[in-house]
């Protein structure tokens, strides 16, 4: 296809309609109950880690990274010559999952959607990012400035490596999106309400710091 306005428009399209599958939400209403209701309160994989253990979290995050990417491929192998399919596709993936029409625009924070646009993009860049994310992580110790950094570097990154200035200007939409999803965690961060990420091996003794917190707040 060489005409550039309908490739943007088929990878919009199938990015946003793949973006909307939530491996998180179906889980959990196998289990009888809504993801949105329980933890954190989002249908992503991070909750699912919180609501369902680390064996369903973390193929849930698997499936997510795995859609994104099979997808990113796909409209850049359908439309090669069309240098804006790859951001408008990316951005596509991120806001469907984050807003999927079929959950009331309720979904994900699009952590590990974003992880399958850079493992498109590059190996190399997923893991270097991988790496930095780490130590941000370990850092912070909350995992909620993960894809908010993640997501502001990666358009400059794209920029260097492609030199396509108007892709990396689109693909600021990303970060725009994770920050404005992420409000929520940097109050609690400020509040000290928020979980941190010793949660997963510190169980009780994470929920009683932000009850405490919780109780001081009040």
């Amino acid at each position: 296809m060489r005409n550039p306005v309908l490739a943007m428009l088929v990878s919009s399209l199938l990015g946003y309609l793949v973006g909307t599958a939530n491996p998180s939400y179906l889980f959990a209403r196998r289990r009888g109950f809504d993801i949105r209701d329980e933890g954190s309160g989002n249908a992503g994989g991070s909750n699912a880690l919180i609501t369902m253990g680390k064996t369903v979290g973390i193929f849930c995050m698997l499936l997510d990274i795995l859609k994104a990417y099979l997808t990113m491929k796909l409209t850049s192998s359908l439309f090669p010559a069309v240098r804006m399919v790859f951001p408008v596709t990316a951005v596509a993936l991120v806001i469907g999952h984050i807003f999927p029409v079929w959950l009331s625009f309720r979904g994900g924070k699009g952590l590990a959607c974003l992880g399958g646009i850079l493992l498109a993009f590059s190996p190399t860049v997923f893991l270097c990012l991988l790496l930095a994310e780490a130590v941000i992580l370990f850092v912070t110790k909350y995992l909620c400035f993960v894809p908010i950094t993640a997501s502001l570097i990666f358009p400059p990154i794209y920029f260097a490596v492609t030199g396509h200035g108007w892709g990396a200007v689109f693909l600021m939409t990303i970060p725009i999106v994770m920050v404005q999803k992420h409000l929520i965690n940097l109050r609690r961060i400020k509040n000290g309400t928020e979980m941190r990420i010793s949660y997963l091996w510190k169980r009780e003794s994470e929920e009683k710091r932000v009850r405490e917190a919780s109780e001081h707040a009040e």
